[in-house]
């Protein structure tokens, strides 16, 4: 995906809700959606449609990308040193078999959640980890973005192993930006999710919950 960190380093204004060592991004209803900015990708021939939706666990955002790529970004400093895990709940009902996810052509992925970090002056100088629920690769593979170094595609979900299933995954944020980018980050700038299928020109159906950063 073309310009990753430049579209999502343009953040918006909800704040996030902190219980105890919890901190809480997205709530998820129809308020926080229509306060939020989507940006469309560069060169996507169309948006991703999200809407939200609500079950016995709580509220949930569902996407829907047919040949598009747009995100939702949100600013939330979160601190690393408290509370450096994230923890996604999420569901693919239709992923994209057969792409190859570490190319231009192919760099698609049914649910993604980045986590940036600013480290310069510009938004092409950020780092970030992208965290995703891939369709091709199996848990714990890792690459760089086709398009910069800068974004490190992680893999903690796959459709190999869960579809058409919620499932929890957790990650220590500060952990792997040592480990990818070899930086002590201490604090978090911003978080964003995205499904996106503008490469591959396929279809995909995705779920996002309950996404919070917690102590352990």
């Amino acid at each position: 995906m073309n310009f990753l960190i430049r579209i999502f380093v343009i953040w918006f204004t909800v704040g996030s809700i902190s219980f105890a060592n919890e901190i809480k991004v997205f709530d998820f209803n129809e308020t926080e959606l229509s306060g939020l900015d989507v940006r469309k990708v560069r060169g996507a021939d169309n948006k991703t449609i999200y809407t939200v939706g609500s079950n016995e666990n709580g509220n949930f955002l569902k996407a829907v990308a047919d040949n598009a790529a747009s995100g939702l970004g949100k600013e939330v400093k979160i601190d690393l040193n408290k509370t450096p895990f994230i923890n996604i709940t999420w569901k693919i009902e239709k992923d994209l078999p057969g792409i190859k996810e570490n190319t231009k052509k192919g760099h698609d992925f049914a649910a993604r959640v980045f986590a940036v970090k600013k480290t310069g002056a510009t938004p092409l100088s950020n780092r970030a980890i992208n965290y995703v629920f891939s369709s091709n690769n199996e848990i714990g593979f890792n690459s760089p973005s086709p398009y910069t170094k800068k974004s490190i595609d992680n893999v903690l979900a796959s459709t190999k192993s869960n579809l058409n299933e919620w499932i929890t995954v957790k990650a220590n944020v500060k952990e792997d930006f040592k480990k990818f980018h070899n930086l002590d980050v201490n604090e978090l700038d911003g978080l964003a999710i995205m499904t996106d299928t503008d490469n591959s020109k396929m279809k995909a159906i995705a779920y996002y919950q309950n996404i919070y950063f917690s102590e352990k």
